[in-house]
């Protein structure tokens, strides 16, 4: 609180008939002020909300799969994107692999958005496959590219037998170690 002490001064003269004003000493008592800024920081702590972790909402299939529940894709509109070592991204359209083609991350946006393009909304389906050599940044880039496509419809599956081959016998071709 604050409070002014009247006690002092006062009372002197300077001469005859001359008064002096009073001095006043003002003091300010801060501890109200403290104790609302400690108030105020411990309602702040209690009622905010901490970060929550940002992590990608992941749908796993379930164990038992029957055909109903099997995904029906149309063979013109399917697009299967590879994932080969050193930042290597292969592609099909199709079910045939071995029509597989090179590409990388810089070009299969135009890749995608072509297919996305000539393929009606409901007959896309993008499968994505890593390979056993592939990085994680590598699948963590292309569902980027699902993102930034806005590509609704896409899943990430293993790469068969006849697909990892295909791959392998270009990485060799193309002298890819």
């Amino acid at each position: 609180m604050a409070e002014m002490d009247t006690s002092s001064g006062g009372g002197h003269k300077k001469g005859p008939g001359v008064k002096k004003s009073k001095k006043l000493s003002t003091r300010v008592d801060l501890t109200p002020m403290v104790d609302l800024g400690f108030l105020l920081i411990t309602f702040f702590i209690f009622t905010t909300t901490l970060s929550q972790p940002t992590t990608m909402k992941l749908l796993m299939p379930k164990d038992d799969i029957q055909d109903k529940d099997l995904t029906k894709i149309k063979e013109s509109g399917a697009l299967t994107i590879l994932l080969g070592k050193n930042d290597q991204v292969y592609y099909y359209e199709g079910m045939d692999p071995t029509k597989l083609q090179s590409s990388t991350f810089k070009k299969i946006r135009q890749v995608v958005l072509t297919k996305k393009a000539n393929t009606p909304v409901d007959d896309l389906f993008i499968t994505i496959k890593p390979g056993k050599e592939s990085d994680y940044k590598n699948v963590v880039d292309i569902l980027d590219e699902m993102t930034i496509n806005d590509i609704k419809r896409y899943a990430i599956d293993n790469p068969n037998d006849v697909e990892e081959l295909v791959v392998t016998r270009t990485e060799q071709a193309n002298g890819i170690k």
